[in-house]
């Protein structure tokens, strides 16, 4: 984003970013984990059988780890909301930035008192 933009071409990447906002899907906070267990199996050939993948959703509320295992499918969808999440947090802060340039350039700043001369 570029200081040197005019008010004009910044408010309009703004109204650009909300509408992108608008149109985000579902969003959740969180991470996916794809875990595997492997573990000891005299009839395999190498002596180990995998099980899984399974799938597991990890995100905070009210300041605990909370997990929550979720089949494959669900695991898509749940990814996706989190990467929407994630655009949706880049998104602010980008609007944030922009605001705050849109604030200076249309708005009065307090007039500063001249110097004191000094005797």
């Amino acid at each position: 984003m570029e200081r040197d933009m005019t008010t004009e071409e910044l408010m309009a990447r703004y109204k650009l970013l909300k509408q992108r906002l608008a149109a985000t899907d579902l969003i959740v906070q969180g991470t996916i984990l794809e875990r595997t267990i492997t573990r000891n199996d005299q009839d395999s050939s190498d002596g180990m059988k995998a099980y899984g993948p399974y799938y597991q959703w990890t995100f905070k509320m009210s300041g605990k780890t909370v997990t929550v295992n979720l089949s494959e499918s669900q695991a898509i969808f749940y990814q996706k909301a989190i990467d929407n999440n994630k655009t949706v947090l880049e998104t602010l802060n980008e609007m944030r930035q922009l605001a705050n340039l849109i604030l200076e350039a249309t708005t009065e700043g307090v007039r500063k008192r001249k110097a004191a001369v000094s005797i």
